[in-house]
């Protein structure tokens, strides 16, 4: 048997803070809960907008190309692709919800330059370069925005357990123990009392 849930003062007030320790974690676990949820919903609303745009831009740049490679011929196309440069100006930083590590994208826009001579090249391959660039930027965007609302979603379901481990079994246990202990030491102080009366009535018979 726990020593702990012998009826004594001490216990009880044991008992007493142990359940208003868990009370305040299950406001806290419930707070942090919707603040997580909030900063998820305005997410998804952000990744629904982004996901729209980048079909609409990837529509507009694919029918570009098309073009060039009409104009200009899929070969050369090819060929001066091949000259784009690797893009290495994304830095993936951190920060933090509520506990909760999510990704902060950070990525240095640089005015576009065209790595061909506009000398032989028709104005569809440029449309095609400056739409592609701006899907990259959405790309990026929607990444970050959908990782950081994996890892919240995942917070949620995690925070969720808890508040539900803390509301339906620590706090009722700890408020039947305080109960219980309650009950006890009510008792007991009854029995003390009668016992005192009759000492006191048999001393007055005597």
């Amino acid at each position: 048997m726990d020593p702990n849930t012998f009826p004594t003062k001490g216990n009880l007030m044991l008992a007493k803070n142990s359940l208003a320790l868990s009370r305040q974690g299950y406001d806290l676990m419930d707070k942090k809960r919707n603040i997580l949820i909030r900063e998820l919903m305005e997410l998804i609303d952000q990744a629904t907008d982004i996901q729209k745009e980048i079909d609409e831009t990837f529509t507009s740049a694919y029918q570009a190309l098309q073009k060039a490679n009409i104009q200009m011929g899929i070969h050369e196309v090819e060929l001066l692709s091949s000259r784009i440069p690797v893009e290495d100006s994304i830095v993936i930083k951190r920060r933090s919800v509520m506990g909760t590590e999510i990704p902060k994208v950070e990525y240095h826009k640089q005015e576009l330059q065209p790595a061909y001579p506009f000398y032989g090249t028709k104005m569809s391959l440029d449309q095609a370069c400056e739409r592609f660039q701006k899907v990259k930027e959405l790309t990026i965007r929607l990444a970050q925005i959908e990782t950081s609302a994996y890892r919240l979603a995942y917070n949620i379901k995690k925070t969720q357990k808890r508040a539900n481990a803390l509301q339906n079994i620590t706090i009722p246990k700890y408020e039947s123990l305080v109960q219980s202990i309650q009950s006890a030491l009510e008792e007991k102080e009854r029995e003390e009392f009668t016992r005192l009366k009759v000492i006191k009535r048999m001393k007055q018979r005597k």
